[in-house]
C-alpha cells in the first residue's frame, strides 16, 4: 500500500508539471525512475493512466478518475498539515518566489528582508528576473507580477500600484523647446522598454483629457533600470517607475516631463497555484505585504 501511494503522488505530480522531466526535477528522481513508478501503477491497477506522445502528455478517463481522488486527498493532508504549521509559534518551512528584477530597487525587497527576520525560520529563495516564470512549471510559490493580468487557474491578490513617470535628463532637455501637450513629444528621442513595446504611453491631465502616443523609439532595452539609467545619462525620454528616479530627481540630474501630465500607474500583484493551503506559509506572505504597504 506504501508504495502505491507513492506511485500516485509521483503520478500526480507527473500530471501537474506535464511531463516526466519536470516531475523528476521537483522530486529529485530520474525521468525514467518516474516513468517507471507510473508504469508500475498502471500495471498493478490493470489500467491505462496516461497517454504518451512526443510532445505531451494526456490523461485516459481512468487516470482523470484518479487524479481527482488523489487531489482532494492530497489537500486534505496538506490542509491539516499547514494548520498544524501555522499554529505554531516559529513556522518554518521554504518559500520559492519569481519577482520581476526592477523592484529589486523598490521597497518590496524591504518587505521581504522584513519577512525574513519576524519569522527565521522561513527560508525565502528568490528568483529576481524579468523573464515572465511558470509557477508550476519553475516550482515556485509565488510569482510576483507587474501590469495585466492574465485568465488561468491561479489565486490573485493585489499588492500595490506602481506610479511611471515620463523622464528626461537636464542635459537632453536643455535646449529642447517647451512642450505643452503629449503629440508635441512625438518626434523626440524615446527609449523604450521591449517587453512593453506594444503598449501606447497614455496621459491623462488635470482636465481629465486622455491622449494616447505612439512614439518611435531610438533605443529599446528589456530592462527597466537600463532605460532609466539611457534616460539619465541623456539618450531621450523615458517612461520609468517613480521610485527609481528619486536620487535622479533630487539632484537634478533628471527632470519630469510633461508634470501636469500622468500616466496609469501599473499593478503589482501577487499570484500563486490554486490549491495552496489557506493557512499556510503562502498567506503569510502575501498577508504581510497587504494592500495597505506602498511603494513611494
Amino acid at each position: 500500500m506504501l508504495d502505491q501511494l507513492r506511485q500516485v503522488a509521483i503520478f500526480a505530480k507527473t500530471i501537474d508539471h506535464g511531463s516526466f522531466r519536470g516531475a523528476a526535477a521537483e522530486l529529485d528522481l530520474s525521468p525514467s525512475v518516474v516513468s517507471h513508478h507510473v508504469s508500475q501503477l498502471e500495471a498493478s491497477l490493470g489500467v491505462a493512466l496516461i497517454y504518451r506522445t512526443t510532445r505531451k502528455l494526456a490523461l485516459t478517463k481512468e487516470g482523470e478518475l484518479l487524479l481527482g481522488s488523489t487531489r482532494l486527498m492530497f489537500e486534505t493532508v496538506e490542509s491539516v498539515l499547514s494548520e498544524l504549521s501555522s499554529t505554531a509559534t516559529n513556522p518554518a518551512g521554504e518559500l520559492r518566489l519569481a519577482t520581476p528584477s526592477i523592484l529589486i530597487q523598490s521597497q518590496l525587497t524591504d518587505m521581504f528582508a522584513a519577512f525574513s527576520t519576524k519569522h527565521p525560520g522561513i527560508k525565502l529563495v528568490l528568483d529576481y528576473s524579468d523573464e515572465r516564470k511558470d509557477i508550476i512549471a519553475g516550482g515556485y510559490d509565488i510569482a510576483i507580477r507587474m501590469g495585466l493580468r492574465k485568465k488561468g487557474s491561479t489565486k490573485v491578490r493585489a499588492l500595490f500600484p506602481v506610479q511611471r513617470r515620463l523622464v528626461a535628463s537636464s542635459s537632453y532637455l536643455k535646449n529642447r523647446p517647451k512642450v505643452k501637450s503629449p503629440e508635441d513629444l512625438v518626434n523626440w528621442d524615446w527609449i523604450e522598454l521591449s517587453p512593453v513595446r506594444h503598449i501606447k504611453p497614455t496621459f491623462k491631465n488635470s482636465s481629465s483629457k486622455q491622449v494616447s502616443i505612439k512614439p518611435t523609439a531610438h533605443i529599446a532595452a528589456n530592462d527597466a533600470l537600463a532605460v532609466y539609467h539611457l534616460a539619465r545619462a541623456g539618450a531621450g525620454l523615458a517612461v520609468v517607475p517613480e521610485f527609481l528616479i528619486e536620487a535622479g530627481t533630487a539632484s537634478g540630474d533628471v527632470k519630469y516631463v510633461l508634470p501636469d501630465w500622468k500616466l496609469d500607474p501599473i499593478e503589482v500583484f501577487a499570484e500563486w497555484p490554486s490549491n495552496a493551503p489557506k493557512n499556510g506559509l503562502i498567506n503569510l506572505l502575501i498577508d504581510e505585504i497587504s494592500p495597505d504597504q506602498s511603494l513611494r
